[in-house]
């Protein structure tokens, strides 16, 4: 009998620990920002999501204004594309609960007006656990890395916030050359100070190239700044901020901000994430359980 009791108390113990650590968590999607156009364009969202983990069960809160804004999900070359035509789901009533009840990647736009466009998209990975966090190993051979891509060096459409958006999470070292591609006569690549960078102003470069590609390799640690010296290039977004360290643990300068206050919806009551279920868990359960019987 006083082994029954026994066994009906670790039963209790350990539904009770199962409850506490199987919780799930609910994710206020841009924070205090809400779901909209951000100011910083894409960066913004994938800056959110960098510093989250998802795991099965939880929910994605989107909180937003009925008729300003909505959420689809969406595929990954939907995503990519901003292409809104046949969305997985879509919400238009806010603010939207979302449970991610699947592992892998999922997608997440604005489809009104221009919003995906302009910065309201959201991509994540959902895991079973959220397991260690892996420590990148630095890096030590140097590599190229083509500025903006495929778009190459010009005045972008959506204005600073893309090459922000290129250099954010890429680490650059000594030995690191960045290609500029770029239309010979209509286009070049000035060095400058970060004074000159933060106001425009090219009359005293550091360095100019005229011809593309131009391949400028990063000698020297710190910050280096990038524009052009053709007229409102530079003030329409075309320039480039980078940080070169010799270790590989370095970042790209300028961290963008919370942004400003989004829709005034009261968002769930979150708190500290709460524990997440864990193998040392029953390990420790099971190990009662012999001392117990």
């Amino acid at each position: 009998m006083a082994r029954m009791i026994r066994l009906a108390i670790l039963l209790v113990a350990l539904f009770a620990g199962f409850q506490a650590t199987a919780a799930v968590t609910t994710h206020v999607v841009g924070g205090s920002t809400g779901w909209l156009v951000p100011p910083q364009g894409p960066i913004f969202y994938a800056v959110w999501s960098a510093n989250q983990t998802f795991i099965l069960g939880d929910i994605l809160f989107f909180n937003f204004t009925t008729g300003e804004q909505d959420v689809a999900r969406v595929t990954e070359q939907a995503f990519l594309t901003c292409n809104s035509t046949n969305p997985i789901s879509l919400v238009k009533t806010g603010p939207a609960n979302f449970t991610l009840n699947s592992t892998g990647a999922y997608y997440f736009i604005g489809t009104l007006n221009n919003n995906c466009l302009n910065g309201q998209k959201l991509a994540i990975n959902v895991t079973t656990s959220p397991g260690p966090i892996p420590i990148p190993t630095p890096r030590t051979v140097p590599e190229n890395f083509t500025v903006g891509e495929r778009l190459g060096w010009i005045v972008p459409p959506l204005g600073e916030i893309t090459y922000l958006t290129w250099a954010y999470n890429k680490t650059f070292i000594i030995g690191d050359t960045l290609v500029f591609n770029f239309h010979n006569g209509s286009d070049d690549v000035a060095v400058v100070t970060k004074d000159a960078y933060n106001i425009c102003n090219t009359s005293t470069s550091l360095a100019v190239y005229n011809n593309s590609p131009a391949a400028i390799t990063l000698n020297t640690t710190g910050e280096h700044y990038f524009t052009s010296t053709y007229n409102y290039h530079c003030e329409l977004g075309q320039k480039l901020a980078i940080n070169v360290t010799g270790t590989g643990s370095g970042s790209s300068p300028g961290s963008p901000s919370s942004g400003t206050p989004g829709p005034t919806a009261a968002p769930p009551s979150v708190g500290a994430s709460p524990a997440r279920i864990s193998t040392s868990y029953f390990l420790i359960v099971f190990t009662i359980a012999m001392a117990v019987f």
